[in-house]
């Protein structure tokens, strides 16, 4: 393609009030009201890394996909579950291979449960992931849908759609995602903010300009669930539905009218971010659950354990603000690994390791919440598949800590895609969670009741 047009960043407050008023009903209730009425498919949610679950709650996330634990899903009375695939940290080949295994076992158990299924593929709202791959191996094994619906709004996240053009928060603007830290990640980087220039750029020559079309604030907020699902029916076939929003109820009318379409017979896979995933699940926002409602031990008995590998300057900017809020007053003790000690050789890995689990163990066992964290250094490889096998490296290392701490912490909290994927499912060996809620706004809050995982009912 032809070099990705350019935006401007815009201010944030002032491009939001001058938006079209919001719709005017609470479509929320049409949502559930279709959802309860209608035969609507379950809604299985492969999700990239375990943030998908930012919005939801009373939910379950697989991170195991057999025939058996699938079978149990696809009885439950709820519309929906996600299965963590953790592809975001996988190559090409190794992703595709996964998506499809979970495809057909997920197709298998659909036709024995005699269920129709809707797939989302949940992908990071800053763009990054294995797209189009991911849709491709799932139109392979379910049949071609009528359109794939680009979806990243995150409003909690800060992610925006208006005009097509994708934008993050920044402080007090909105900046075009093409021009985020995030567009220039070392295996997902991209160079478009419009996402019909951001289709074309990842899936070169598949689709010609008149498959791309968009369901604009302008319908959403003036035309309702109505106009959306009249912009769904005439979609182009085998193409790219675009959606904009700019606020919570644009995903919940756009929503709506998506149900209505479905009900007159169109079937749309999806790549979306996490509002998505919970206004189609019918799932209203709650308040962020208080210390007070997780019953934590009081007195404190041990201390809380952060395991923090992402280097994205943002997260630099947050474990900031924690370490000079908590580590100065003495609160929090933190604890270093540095990078280059965890892929300069297994040796050297290994007695970093060992050191911090030492550490870690002694202040957890005073009571001192921890912080374990990678130094704030990128490295990265010569090309993408080495620099994906170095924050490989890093989750590895960091998941071997959570693995050989024996001291029960209070609580966990992992930052990071890969880290916060592979804590789960090799550090506390989940296999299957209820998502209770959030700790904070977009900051997914799990509990695991299993006897055979590690660290069993510690918030997570």
């Amino acid at each position: 393609m032809s070099q990705p047009r350019e935006y401007p960043a815009l201010p944030r407050e002032t491009t939001l009030a001058n938006l079209p008023t919001e719709y005017p009903t609470d479509t929320q209730d049409q949502i559930t009201q279709i959802l309860s009425t209608t035969p609507i498919n379950r809604l299985v949610v492969l999700d990239d890394d375990p943030t998908g679950t930012q919005t939801c709650h009373d939910i379950s996330v697989l991170t195991v996909w057999d025939i058996a634990t699938l079978t149990t899903e696809f009885h439950s009375p709820k519309p929906g579950f996600f299965i963590l695939t953790n592809s975001r940290a996988l190559p090409p080949t190794e992703a595709e291979s996964l998506i499809r295994t979970i495809c057909t076992n997920i197709a298998q158990v659909a036709r024995a449960t005699n269920q129709k299924v809707d797939i989302v593929l949940r992908g990071d709202s800053t763009l990054r992931g294995h797209f189009p791959l991911e849709p491709d191996v799932a139109q392979s094994v379910f049949g071609p849908a009528d359109a794939l619906v680009l979806a990243p709004f995150f409003f909690q996240g800060g992610r925006f759609t208006i005009d097509d053009v994708h934008y993050v928060a920044e402080g007090e603007d909105l900046v075009p995602a093409g021009m985020t830290q995030f567009a220039k990640d070392a295996t997902f980087g991209y160079k478009s903010s419009n996402l019909r220039d951001y289709v074309l750029e990842k899936a070169p020559g598949r689709y010609d300009p008149g498959q791309l079309c968009s369901v604009s604030i302008q319908d959403i907020r003036v035309g309702g669930p109505q106009a959306v699902c009249e912009k769904l029916l005439a979609a182009p076939g085998g193409g790219v539905v675009i959606v904009n929003a700019a606020a919570e109820s644009d995903m919940h009318v756009f929503v709506a009218g998506l149900l209505l379409a479905e009900s007159k017979g169109k079937h749309f896979l999806y790549r979306t971010g996490a509002a998505f995933v919970s206004t189609r699940l019918g799932i209203r926002s709650k308040a962020p659950i208080t210390a007070a409602q997780l019953n934590l031990p009081s007195p404190r008995e041990t201390g809380g354990l952060i395991i923090a590998g992402s280097y994205v300057p943002k997260t630099t900017a947050q474990l900031k603000v924690l370490t000079d809020r908590r580590g100065a007053t003495g609160e929090l003790a933190i604890i270093e690994m540095k990078v280059d000690e965890l892929i300069a050789s297994p040796e050297t890995a290994s007695q970093t390791v060992q050191r911090v689990v030492r550490e870690t163990e002694s202040y957890l066992r005073a009571g001192k919440d921890t912080l374990v964290m990678t130094s704030r250094k990128l490295i990265t490889g010569g090309d993408e598949l080495s620099s994906l096998k170095i924050g490989s490296a890093v989750a590895e290392a960091l998941v071997s800590v959570l693995q050989r701490i024996e001291v029960q912490p209070r609580f966990i909290i992992a930052k990071g895609g890969i880290t916060s994927s592979d804590a789960a499912t090799k550090g506390l060996n989940i296999k299957r969670a209820t998502i209770v809620g959030q700790a904070a706004p977009g900051v997914p809050l799990w509990r695991c009741d299993e006897e055979t995982s590690r660290h069993r009912s510690v918030p997570t």
